[in-house]
């Protein structure tokens, strides 16, 4: 089953809705506060988690280090729309599953788009 990791800017109503919804998440806040970007990519490597952030700078780390191997869903949703993230995050995971493993997914209101590296 996928597993994933929510970096500190993540909305934490994410990492709630995926809990409430048996998934097996992990908070950096949870574990370090302060961690680097590469500490987070490299924690999300280590244990095979898909990494959950609204930092774009992961973007350009996991594909300028060829690190995409657990795969990123990145957030983009204005304030506005806030509300309705944890069940659009809760529709993409349930939807693509394990696909998600090894993708880098954009999320955003009334569009995703999944970026599968090539090897």
């Amino acid at each position: 089953m996928i597993r994933f990791l929510a970096d500190e800017s993540c909305d934490f109503s994410i990492v709630t809705a995926l809990r409430e919804n048996r998934y097996d998440v992990l908070a950096v806040i949870d574990r370090t506060t302060g961690a680097t970007d590469q500490q987070v990519i490299e924690l999300a490597l280590a244990e095979q988690r898909v990494l959950l952030t609204e930092d774009k700078d992961f973007g350009q780390l996991v594909f300028a280090a060829d690190k995409a191997g657990g795969g990123v869903i990145f957030i983009r949703y204005p304030a506005g729309l806030r509300k309705e993230l944890p069940e659009r995050v809760l529709e993409l995971v349930n939807r693509e599953g394990d696909r998600l493993q090894h993708a880098f997914a954009v999320i955003q209101p009334g569009r995703v788009r999944i970026s599968i590296p090539s090897k």
